[in-house]
């Protein structure tokens, strides 16, 4: 078939396109060349993570590495080496902080690199795919239906080109584009096809910086990290007139040595940080990115992961995520006595007038061959909007026909009976085209109301192997699933149901328009049909004023607005770079399968930052109200730094660390400093109390040389008892491994206090058997009180 390409001029009056003379044909290699050494490229430098410098400094230059680096130089001048353990342990940490984060970001890279949509460029005549920054000013780039506008330009070619522009301007109707007029970057292409040729490339261009951001590695904008934030806020406030107590108390009112009261001040201070917090969270997120990565999975904005774990409701679009990009045709049915050869030659030459064919053609393309006497003379591409495309033809005995392909509720009347099969077929999970011949113009308003059917176009889905499995998955995670889908609402339903997914049909096309009215429509609903792509927008925000978590996914262009809005946007890595560009979770291997391990990666991290941050601010209460109890009863304060770097390693340092990577398939719970707090608050007093109950005993027992140490050995006793017995109701439910942790970190303090030389370093010794036994006792009274608050609290303090 002899088909007039997109570089045709248009006559002004007839909309039937006359052959070009001359096709651009782009910039020659020399001109390239040279336009690459005055510097002229599209040299935006987009990564989708921190640069190690950035991961560095975030990781060392924090608020409590500076607290802790001025209170290990202080120590590292008055005080044995085993006092300043801490600031040892702090360096780990952040090595271990950079090392995983370096490795979030090699993944991230080297996925960002697999994901990269490459854009079309013409030079010499002949298009090739090229790398976004090697687009030079100058250069004519083709464009097609889900293709992102990557510079600013000026179109020089048009066959039925509509441009989005409504993330850059937020209007939501397509512009449709001429030659000679601008196109702008982060606009893409919703129907047609053209060139435009690049007059801003680099900073200069219009979007440059929203492509930058779009792709960036972030730890913004997440519950769980916003709540950190704000306990540390706290801790911060808190930390301060206390620090200033305990100095005064420890080296002006009592009187001892020198070195000795600036080493139990600071071992007061130390404990109040909860340094390991932060950067327990950043570990988890980062190795969180390198298990989904290797999954194939794009994490663009960091908090994605903890954002699907709290989703209650996943608008799916049918094709692309419940079924398979191809399609076959199955039948051809022709309507009104219509001769079946003759409409083969017609879908035939209607696949090849399409530069850019989507599914459903190209399935008619591999069903009908071209017939190489027919020749376009005018076409419509596809539009989401409209739901049907067209082309007129110059047939080979010269004859002219205009033909229609689309929707057959959209291009019938109500009551044409043709509907009542179209609805037969749809009812069993095919799709249907109407081809229908029509007497008007293709870009006359009234074009499909002419329209006379001559066939049904009967087309089968390939369903995705995974996707029933996934679906269940959701079910049993009370995740909500809405099918959203442009095609016809039975047909949709059909398809939903092979695939489990139950519930009420709904043709979108009777939804209200009214938010509120919507919702209630789409609570009640499970699949929607006829779903125009503003139309997926208004969903997703009805859905969202119910204070529903959505996520959406989706690969079409149809999908962009949609995607953008929902909390979470995820884009299969087949789809077009438009949904990539939006999309939060950049499924690459286009298996819809993966989700679940997304949900789950944000539900271990979620649960087991929970659990952590209960064991790091157990300490920073207990550490604070000690503070506060030294100096109202003016006495020593009972810990040496060393004491505290050994209970914080082996109560909290350690086991947090394995907990943190754990497996956990809690459901994820919102409010998440009040989940916190509600358990530390009560831990920490509890704690905190107990061990200066003990100290205090341990005082009027105790005298003569070497009390204070005594002393100190018996509270540190019932401290770490106590911490043992948080530690052991945290790790609930209890599984082999953690068993094995708690007994492993008790099994540590035993050997502490049993072997000679290390009773010497951490200058722990138990003192006759009456003291230790009190100290015990003591702890285990706190540990049956703990337990009763933190049950009592379940009941009565509302998460």
């Amino acid at each position: 078939m002899t088909h007039i390409d997109a570089g045709a001029e248009l006559d002004p009056v007839h909309p039937v396109p006359i052959p070009a003379t001359r096709r651009s044909e782009g910039l020659s290699a020399a001109e390239v060349a040279e336009r690459v050494a005055r510097g002229e490229v599209n040299d935006v430098p987009v990564r989708s993570s921190r640069s190690v410098g950035e991961i560095v400094r975030a990781n060392v230059f924090t608020r409590f590495n500076a607290i802790i680096g001025v209170l290990w130089l202080i120590m590292l001048i008055v005080a044995p080496f085993q006092d300043s353990l801490f600031g040892y342990v702090i360096i780990a940490n952040t090595g271990i902080g950079i090392i995983q984060e370096w490795r979030a970001k090699k993944t991230l890279d080297s996925l960002a690199v697999i994901g990269e949509a490459k854009p079309t460029v013409r030079r010499d005549g002949i298009a090739a795919e090229v790398s976004t920054s090697e687009i030079v000013l100058g250069d004519l780039i083709e464009i097609g239906p889900g293709d992102k506008v990557v510079v600013d330009g000026t179109c020089a070619e048009a066959d039925g080109l509509e441009i989005d522009e409504s993330l850059l301007t937020g209007e939501a109707d397509p512009v449709v584009k001429q030659a000679g007029d601008p196109v702008m970057s982060g606009s893409f292409v919703v129907a047609g096809s053209g060139a435009f040729t690049a007059t801003k490339v680099g900073r200069e261009a219009y979007a440059a910086q929203l492509a930058e951001e779009a792709s960036r590695f972030t730890l913004v904008h997440s519950e769980l990290r916003s709540g950190i934030s704000t306990i540390l806020k706290y801790v911060t406030w808190m930390m301060i007139p206390t620090a200033i107590g305990l100095v005064i108390s420890q080296l002006v009112v009592k009187q001892h040595g020198f070195k000795d009261s600036v080493a139990r001040t600071v071992g007061g201070i130390v404990p109040m940080v909860p340094e390991g917090l932060v950067l327990l969270t950043s570990v988890a997120f980062a190795i969180g990115v390198i298990r989904l990565g290797r999954k194939q999975c794009l994490v663009q904005e960091l908090p994605a992961i903890e954002g699907l774990a709290r989703i209650d409701t996943v608008c799916l679009d049918k094709t692309g995520t419940l079924t398979e990009g191809g399609m076959d045709v199955t039948e051809l049915r022709p309507l009104g006595g219509s001769d079946e050869s003759y409409l083969r030659k017609v879908l035939g030459a209607l696949g090849e007038s399409d530069p850019r064919p989507n599914a459903s053609l190209q399935a008619i393309i591999s069903a009908y061959p071209d017939s190489e006497e027919w020749r376009c003379t005018q076409s419509l591409p596809f539009s989401s909007a409209r739901k049907y495309s067209g082309a007129g033809f110059s047939e080979g005995n010269g004859e002219s026909s205009t033909w229609l392909l689309g929707a057959p509720d959209v291009l019938l009347p109500a009551d044409d009976a043709a509907l009542a099969e179209t609805e037969r077929l749809n009812e069993a999970g095919l799709r249907v085209l109407l081809l229908a011949r029509t007497t008007k113009d293709l870009d006359d308003p009234g074009v499909a109301e002419a329209a006379r059917p001559a066939a049904l176009v009967v087309l089968e889905q390939r369903l995705r192997p995974d996707a029933a499995d996934t679906l269940r998955y959701f079910a049993d995670q009370d995740v909500k699933a809405k099918v959203i889908s442009g095609d016809n609402a039975v047909s949709v339903g059909a398809v939903a149901g092979k695939l489990g997914l139950t519930g009420e049909v709904v043709d979108a096309r009777r939804l209200p328009d009214e938010r509120e009215e919507m919702a209630k429509s789409l609570e009640k609903g499970t699949v929607f049909g006829r779903v125009t792509p503003q139309q997926k927008r208004d969903m997703v925000a009805a859905l969202q004023s119910r204070g529903h978590t959505v996520a959406m996914t989706g690969d079409g262009v149809n999908d962009v607005l949609a995607l953008k809005d929902a909390d979470i946007g995820v884009s299969m890595g087949s789809g077009s770079e438009a949904t990539r560009a939006v999309a939060q979770i950049v499924l690459l291997n286009n298996s819809f399968s993966t989700l679940p391990s997304v949900v789950g990666e944000g539900r271990r991290v979620i649960g087991n930052i929970t659990r952590v941050a209960t064991l790091f601010l157990v300490k920073t209460v207990y550490s604070v109200l000690l503070a506060i109890l030294v100096v109202c009863w003016q006495v020593e304060y009972p810990f040496l730094p060393r004491h505290l770097t050994l209970l914080s390693t082996l109560t909290i340092g350690v086991p947090a660390f394995f907990l943190a990577l754990a497996p956990n398939k809690e459901r994820a719970q919102p409010h998440f400093v009040r989940r916190v707090m509600r358990y530390s608050i009560p831990g920490g007093v509890v704690a905190g109390v107990a061990t200066f109950v003990t100290y205090l005993i341990a005082r009027h027992y105790y005298t003569g040389e070497g009390s204070l140490d005594a002393e100190t050995s018996a509270a540190t006793l019932t401290l770490f008892l106590i911490s043992m017995w948080v530690l052991a109701i945290i790790a609930r439910p209890y599984t082999w491994w953690r068993i094995c942790l708690v007994a492993a970190m008790g099994g540590a303090f035993v050997l502490v206090l049993v072997v000679p030389k290390l009773q010497h370093f951490f200058a722990l010794k138990l003192v006759g058997a009456t003291m230790p036994w009190i100290a015990v006792l003591i702890s285990v009274v706190a540990a049956a009180v703990l337990e009763l608050l933190w049950r009592w609290v379940d009941r009565r303090v509302p998460a």
